[in-house]
């Protein structure tokens, strides 16, 4: 190739360049929404990268039940809930209990939700306990407290807490505390768990209206003294229908005591 014909191919390639460029910097309303667009796609890319990078994060405290408590409250708006009735709250032994099949002639209120504690009892306290006007309030609750690494005394202490505020609010209710269960599951947590239980016996001994509800001793009345199988549905940890039936033999008669 001679040297001439490389001068004026590279003038040419410049002039091309210098062309491209000029019309890049027209401000036309064309090169305004390239412009514009090519700005909306990159911001797009930037804002799109940051959520990959820091996602959401999983709610640990009682704000995750937010969802549950709002649909009692949503309930309660849609079918105003009857008047002297038991009440039972607490975790998910609560939630998943056909209270309408255990008791098919009475009225309950069912506030069970799923893997809570005392803790997030007291904090829903003015939402799924106070507004109501309860005969009785049956509480499982201290399963998962344990479960979560408590020790008996501070599940003890949440119970006092949690006590303590319904005999302010309902002084005329019966309170009636299921016992925590002994489960396949947590098995080899029953001895705190059982610490617990005695602590909140005892409190109920001392404090009228206050029954305690003792389950875990016919889960355990076998030859093995372990919590059977036939009581649990797959997961070990909760009840099947049998279960419950243990259940509603201890806590029927203090739901509905005898003259």
């Amino acid at each position: 190739m001679s040297e001439r014909f490389k001068i004026v191919k590279t003038s040419k390639t410049i002039r091309m360049k210098r062309a491209a460029s000029n019309f890049l910097e027209m401000k036309t309303p064309f090169n305004k929404f390239i412009h514009s667009f090519s700005l909306l796609i990159l911001s797009a890319a930037v804002s799109t990268s940051g959520h990959s990078q820091t996602p959401e994060k999983k709610k640990t405290g009682p704000e995750r039940f937010e969802k549950e408590i709002a649909g009692f409250e949503a309930r309660d708006r849609k079918t105003p809930p009857p008047k002297h009735v038991p009440l039972f709250v607490g975790s998910s032994s609560i939630r998943l209990w056909d209270l309408e099949k255990a008791w098919p002639d009475s009225k309950m209120i069912n506030n069970g939700f799923g893997g809570s504690t005392l803790a997030d009892s007291i904090h829903f306290f003015d939402r799924a306990i106070a507004p109501y006007s309860p005969s009785s309030i049956a509480i499982y609750a201290g399963d998962n407290d344990i479960g979560k690494g408590l020790t008996a005394e501070q599940t003890y202490g949440d119970f006092v807490k949690l006590a303590g505020m319904i005999q302010k609010k309902h002084p005329e209710a019966v309170v009636i505390f299921i016992a925590i269960k002994p489960s396949i599951k947590r098995w080899e947590l029953w001895p705190k768990m059982k610490d617990a239980n005695d602590r909140i016996a005892k409190y109920c001994e001392e404090n009228p209206d206050f029954f305690f509800a003792d389950i875990a001793a016919p889960v355990l009345d076998n030859a093995d003294k372990k919590p059977s199988p036939t009581l649990f549905r797959s997961d070990g940890l909760h009840l099947n229908e049998a279960g419950y039936a243990v259940w509603k033999a201890v806590i029927d008669p203090l739901l509905f005591p005898k003259p």
